[in-house]
């Protein structure tokens, strides 16, 4: 069960102000699972408080562990609905509206110690975009309090979870869950989608940086694409990258910018060719970053493996060599001339049979003269 599909979709609320910390001066919180104890008392299964000041903590007895835990978490949503607990703290912008958003989480139940759901064991995490992937209001509103890197646990109340009926058989009716959230990455996909969908024109009425901006997060996509080995995606959003920047004129003082954006962009498509085993292509582009910068390392060992690929060992070896004599000791560089080596020596000895074969002189009966 995916704990993206919960209850009613409720319309978007903004977050709570909070601050940068997002938590209670004094107080740090660790769920552990199974009983645990602190300062003061046992609290119950799966909650430990630690306290920087052991006269404000005090035991409240009668109290389930999730509402002993709740006391000493930061209100986000304005009525208590969603709490938050930051583990560790993240770095940059907080999501945005609208963003993808590369997460893992897994939920519990109260007195449980595994989680119901979890995307932990995942080999390959997807992006899911808000407001659209992530069904559960409480995560959605979560999230947009997050930065990148930032883990955090997380109570939502039954309205901003599964609702009153829960999910049978596995969430009871009217029940309270608790999320660790870990953010590794998001990615403002709504202001891209909307520069890229406006003509050229109207592009053009915006400063270069918003240009740059929008095509960096193109690449950025692709590489996601990419390191999913989901190469066709990768190539369609680099392409998009690279039309925007080519389209868009810039002031003699600026036009490095474009042209350092667009370099990284052209190294990504040859690679990307690679993969797709469509060497031409990767070629062409390699040789479209030469252009840009004649000494680039990785232009040059991407034209050299393209040209190995298409067996024109020559123009193969003058790149792989002009790579090397940029980077001597880069090891991929190295191994691919010594792999050049043995591709080559086999053509020559099959070269050298195919013309030993051709010139042996037959007898009448068809026989190589001298054979057995």
């Amino acid at each position: 069960m995916s704990s993206l599909k919960g209850g009613k979709k409720q319309p978007r609320k903004q977050p709570k102000e909070m601050d940068r910390k997002g938590r209670v001066a004094g107080l740090v919180l660790v769920y552990m699972g199974g009983n645990a104890r602190a300062p003061g008392g046992k609290l119950g299964a799966g909650v430990r408080v630690h306290l920087r000041a052991p006269s404000l903590f005090c035991f409240i007895p009668h109290k389930s562990p999730y509402e002993r835990l709740s006391q000493w978490m930061l209100d986000i949503s304005g009525d208590r609905g969603v709490l938050k607990n930051i583990i560790r703290e993240g770095v940059g912008e907080l999501v945005t509206q609208d963003a993808s958003v590369l997460v893992k989480y897994s939920g519990y139940l109260e007195n449980m110690d595994k989680p119901f759901d979890t995307n932990c064991s995942r080999k390959t995490l997807r992006l899911m975009k808000l407001g659209e992937d992530i069904t559960l209001w409480g995560m959605e509103l979560g999230l947009l309090t997050m930065r990148r890197g930032e883990l955090a646990r997380f109570l939502f109340k039954p309205p901003y979870a599964y609702g009153t009926l829960g999910c049978p058989p596995l969430i009871p009716p009217n029940t309270t869950v608790l999320f660790e959230i870990e953010l590794l990455d998001f990615l403002d996909s709504a202001e891209s989608d909307k520069f890229c969908a406006l003509s050229a024109e109207q592009q053009d009425e915006f400063p270069l940086q918003k240009v740059l901006k929008v095509a960096a997060t193109e690449r950025e996509f692709g590489n996601y694409l990419f390191r999913q080995n989901r190469f066709c995606g990768a190539k369609e959003r680099y392409k998009r990258a690279l039309l925007l920047l080519r389209r868009r004129s810039a002031p003699p003082e600026e036009q490095h910018l474009v042209e350092a954006a667009k370099l990284l962009v052209l190294l990504n498509l040859s690679l990307t060719y690679l993969k797709l085993e469509q060497p031409t292509r990767a070629l062409h582009y390699g040789e479209q970053a030469l252009v840009i910068d004649q000494k680039n390392a990785k232009a040059l060992f991407r034209c050299g493996q393209a040209c190995l690929f298409m067996t024109e060992y020559q123009k193969a070896r003058d790149f792989l060599v002009r790579a090397q004599k940029e980077q001597p000791f880069n090891h991929d560089i190295n191994n691919e001339l010594k792999k050049l080596a043995r591709h080559y020596k086999n053509y020559t000895d099959r070269e050298k049979e195919m013309c030993h074969r051709m010139f042996v002189p037959y007898d009448d009966n068809g026989s190589a003269v001298g054979g057995n």
